[in-house]
């Protein structure tokens, strides 16, 4: 046997830890939490941040520079062959056609479409952007590619 032979079921739920179970279970008498404090008693929940005395790594380290991450616009990326796939001809494309067709999770994000594949049907695709090559594509058969305001995101 082999590991690519083994199924995605096997091995996915471990089993439950007995604990209490008397001495020969490795896990009887304090059920593998030691004796007495904090950590043997119901409740307790172990800080991942403190570091006993010792200074923490977030204290250490000294705070610089800036990022823009939290300023950065987030886009779903659509392609136009999954609309070739999903829409027919004359069909208009919108962030929330494209939500009911199961290509975008909500119409909050902005929709940028990408011209890997091909298209054949001639349609109106509106989004908050386009790469170059999606609008020659979608110009090329004799759609349009609009740009509309991205509502959130």
């Amino acid at each position: 046997m082999e590991l690519a032979e083994i199924t995605k079921l096997a091995g996915r739920h471990r089993k439950r830890k007995r604990v209490g179970r008397g001495p020969g279970s490795g896990t009887g008498k304090t059920c593998g939490r030691g004796h007495k404090g904090a950590g043997s008693r119901a409740g307790s929940k172990r800080n991942r941040v403190t570091e006993g005395g010792q200074m923490p790594i977030f204290r250490r380290l000294p705070k610089r520079g800036f990022s823009n991450a939290q300023f950065a616009t987030h886009y779903y990326i659509v392609n136009i062959q999954d609309i070739e796939q999903r829409f027919e001809t004359g069909a208009h494309v919108t962030p929330a056609a494209l939500v009911d067709a199961g290509l975008v999770r909500n119409k909050r994000l902005a929709v940028k479409v990408l011209g890997n594949g091909d298209i054949t049907k001639k349609m109106t695709v509106e989004a908050a952007k386009f790469s170059k090559q999606a609008v020659e594509k979608i110009q090329a058969v004799g759609g349009e590619a609009r740009v509309i305001a991205s509502t959130g995101g």
